[in-house]
């Protein structure tokens, strides 16, 4: 990767939970099918572990099992128990590592389970704890609901990390609540539709009206794009399906996610009451 700074690796439990009817979930772990060539695979929180560990990530995940919504209070606690055994077994793994693993609290939409889960992951001593399962198509009030109520049962002296999350305006709402790290596709998944995030808000650069606009996406920014070209251009590149488009509005997009935790943090070191950025809606 020639990437020179600190990296995250997801286990693959919820790459598991995407593939859903290609899987079959066993008490060691699950199997699926290659979609290269149709092969039988498994994978099980100690080959989870050893994966990550080869990769040399610095932060690792334990393998849990995410489910789907709606599910029935019987799964869900099915998979927390699944999530607590092999997190125990990718601790054991990872016991000489020099990985910092997370465990990964489970426990769907039900109040009791998700207290259950991460109190019995707090028991087995991670370096930090992650919350899954959530944004997976349950209502937006839920998932702030479960999530404030999950972080009343880990650590604040330890990472938590909101799997998943998400939108400007979800981070910082969730870092607000004291949620420290977050992963999502986000920015790169909307540059790749022609949707950039700026402080005027989210902009369709494929309009009518970006046609012969020579100013830059984000006049505030100080990204490669915004440095360089303007809306006229990056709407040119779209049309014209060029890949550069999606290079140059991916870079924008991280750039904007970046300056945005940027500014948490110092909202955080300032000791600032409210999180706020603009464009983030």
């Amino acid at each position: 990767m020639k990437w020179n700074g600190l990296i995250l690796t997801d286990s693959g439990g919820f790459q598991v939970f995407s593939l859903a009817t290609l899987v079959k979930v066993e008490e060691d772990g699950v199997r699926f099918r290659s979609h290269i060539d149709g092969s039988e695979l498994f994978i099980g929180p100690r080959e989870a572990t050893r994966i990550q560990q080869r990769i040399g990530a610095d932060m690792i995940t334990c393998f849990d099992q995410c489910t789907s919504y709606p599910c029935s209070k019987e799964e869900a606690a099915e998979a927390v128990e699944r999530t607590v055994r092999w997190a125990q077994a990718c601790r054991e793994e990872n016991a000489a590592g020099k990985q910092a693993m997370f465990g990964i609290v489970q426990g769907s939409v039900y109040p009791d389970l998700r207290a259950e889960c991460a109190q019995r992951l707090v028991e087995l001593d991670f370096p930090g704890y992650a919350i899954g399962g959530l944004s997976v198509g349950e209502p937006k009030e839920t998932t702030f609901e479960i999530l404030e109520h999950t972080l009343g049962f880990l650590p604040e002296d330890k990472p938590r990390y909101l799997m998943g999350v998400g939108t400007p305006a979800d981070i910082l709402a969730a870092a607000a609540m004291g949620v420290d790290m977050f992963d999502c596709v986000m920015p790169t998944r909307n540059a790749r539709n022609a949707s950039l995030f700026t402080r005027e808000g989210k902009m369709r650069i494929l309009r009518e009206r970006f046609k012969d606009d020579l100013s830059p996406v984000d006049e505030n920014c100080s990204c490669y794009l915004c440095a360089n070209f303007s809306r006229a251009y990056l709407r040119h590149l779209f049309v014209s399906k060029e890949l550069l488009a999606y290079t140059l509005a991916s870079i924008h997009n991280v750039t904007y996610y970046q300056d945005m935790m940027a500014s948490i943090r110092e909202a955080i070191s300032t000791g600032a009451e409210n999180f706020e950025f603009p464009g983030a809606e």
